[in-house]
């Protein structure tokens, strides 16, 4: 069974979500020019 966990220093999968003012971003959309710190907060809405 293949794990889908991603280690330190791998590049994450792509996805699109909205953001707070319902824009839709890209993780890509950053690859190469920022930083990215990724936090899935469970029941913050």
């Amino acid at each position: 069974m293949k794990s889908n966990l991603i280690t330190p220093g791998e590049l994450a999968p792509d996805f699109e979500l909205e953001d707070t003012i319902g824009n839709r971003v890209r993780l890509t959309s950053f690859r190469g020019s920022k930083s990215i710190v990724l936090a899935f907060l469970r029941g913050f809405m």
